[in-house]
């Protein structure tokens, strides 16, 4: 057999190999027809590209793994780490403290007024940090599902609730890429009450419930639905309470964390922009189970961008953050806002960032 003929042959046997694993290898992913709207545009308009997010400030501790959520506190950034640990960091990263190793992988953060520091964590469910370092699990479960993906919380001003996340009951951390696939809506918005130790669902059949906080007046809180590109608001009070709707459709990108500043806005951390092919086979189950496959050998195709948007009360876009550059801090998926910067934080960073507030908000 010629050189030439083996060749063909052993490439034919690898297509034949590589059409049968996207055909026919097991896959938990059990994808859902939906039809989104087209996406936005990032050359003109609201979302136009544009490098403001360039140059930011690296601050606190470096070389560490995943600083996903932001806390700061007397002139200090409390961080989860990928590893387990929370810590505490000084600006300039000289002063560093492990304030608790989970165990798990903390997501959210969030300070309950009578001191304790409560972790979304997204392996071991909503967890309690007192002052002595004792962690205490709150709650995993909430009528009879298990948490597979814990991953934001916000507290009322009272103290009385924590309002949670979870963004897949199927998918664990780590497979969120096939729970977005997949679109099944086994993300739901939870409610911890401190007073009872009971936990109620708000919301289920949410497209990866992400981000959480609570608005003006804890009059409603606010829950990412990443798999949906959207924001679906859920309201506390008033005539409309315990009903929903949308605070904003049809983002840009897929939203992670958002927070509010107390007062005027709320900030809205983007992972990456939208995925054409994604978004092109999203009424096609079939192939999307193929990409799912697919992605257990290949990377995410998913573009480096660092994405902010900075949103009113009314849901209307009033700051477009980006940066498309190869050495931008990104992806970015907790955004707060301290006095007079905006603090970042990236589930894959080595460290945090930040840029004046100034600047952010500049037309």
């Amino acid at each position: 057999m010629s050189r030439t003929i083996r060749f063909h042959h052993w490439l034919l046997l690898l297509i034949v190999a590589l059409v049968a694993f996207l055909l026919l290898m097991p896959t938990k992913v059990k994808p859902v027809a939906w039809t989104p709207q087209p996406a936005p545009s990032l050359s003109s308009g609201p979302y136009a590209d544009n490098q403001r997010l360039k140059g930011v400030e690296r601050v606190g501790a470096a070389d560490i793994d995943g600083p996903e959520a932001l806390l700061m506190e007397n002139n200090a950034l409390i961080t989860g780490l990928h590893d387990g640990r929370v810590i505490r960091t000084s600006l300039d990263g000289q002063d560093t403290k492990v304030l608790a190793d989970t165990g798990g992988r903390p997501l959210g953060l969030a300070r309950h007024p009578n001191g304790l520091l409560v972790i979304a964590d997204a392996v071991k469910g909503l967890l309690s940090l007192d002052a002595q370092g004792r962690l205490v699990a709150l709650t995993t479960d909430a009528n009879g599902v298990p948490f597979g993906f814990t991953d934001d919380v916000a507290i009322d001003k009272p103290g009385h609730y924590a309002y949670f996340s979870d963004a897949s009951s199927r998918f664990g951390y780590g497979k969120d890429g096939q729970a977005i696939i997949e679109h099944g809506g086994d993300g739901r918005l939870l409610r911890y009450d401190f007073q009872t130790g009971k936990t109620s669902v708000l919301l289920d059949k949410l497209e990866f419930a992400n981000g959480v906080t609570l608005g003006p007046d804890d009059a409603y809180v606010l829950v990412n639905e990443t798999g949906a590109y959207r924001i679906t608001r859920y309201w506390l009070s008033g005539p409309n309470a315990g009903n929903h709707d949308l605070f904003i459709d049809n983002l840009p990108g897929f939203p992670d964390n958002l927070a509010f500043n107390g007062r005027d806005r709320f900030w809205v951390a983007l992972y990456a922009p939208r995925n054409a092919l994604l978004d092109k086979t999203a009424a096609h189950p079939f192939v999307r189970k193929m990409i799912a496959r697919a992605m257990t050998l290949l990377p995410r195709p998913v573009e480096k961008r660092a994405f902010v948007l900075g949103l009113d009360l009314e849901g209307k876009v009033i700051a477009n953050l980006q940066d498309g550059s190869s050495d931008s801090y990104s992806p970015i998926t907790t955004v707060r806002e301290y006095g007079e910067w905006l603090y970042l934080g990236s589930l894959k960073a080595k460290n945090m960032a930040r840029l004046p507030l100034s600047t952010a908000l500049q037309n």
